[in-house]
């Protein structure tokens, strides 16, 4: 599966993004998917993941309240709504898929990474 992620940019401390994820070659409702970022000079780090059913969402502990993981499986596409972002939140973010993603596995239980998009915020 091929992943495309989508809508960063450059936006104020306070402000709001939604980011996209695509799919090509097979369909999302086949996986786990999930949101992955990674700052400058710092490991990826886990954000947000929606089962294939939509019906569980694991997020980061740091992250929750203020950013929202959805999926459409009829649209083929998965989205991650961003509010009250904060300086630290700049990083590039990563699309990711799982055959089955476990809480314990974290980001190393992702099989597919799509390429990232990059979110500024400015303080």
């Amino acid at each position: 599966v091929q992943l495309q992620a989508s809508g960063g940019g450059l936006v104020q401390a306070g402000g709001s993004l939604r980011l996209s994820c695509t799919a090509s070659g097979r369909t999302l409702s086949t996986y786990d998917m999930g949101w992955v970022r990674q700052a400058p000079g710092k490991e990826r780090e886990f954000v947000a993941v929606i089962r294939r059913n939509a019906g569980t969402t694991y997020y980061a502990d740091s992250l929750k309240g203020r950013f929202t993981i959805s999926r459409d499986n009829a649209k083929n596409t998965v989205s991650l709504q961003m509010n009250s972002l904060k300086p630290d939140d700049t990083a590039v973010y990563y699309c990711a898929a799982a055959y089955h993603f476990t809480a314990v596995g974290g980001v190393k239980s992702l099989d597919y990474w799509g390429q990232g998009t990059l979110v500024t915020v400015s303080s």
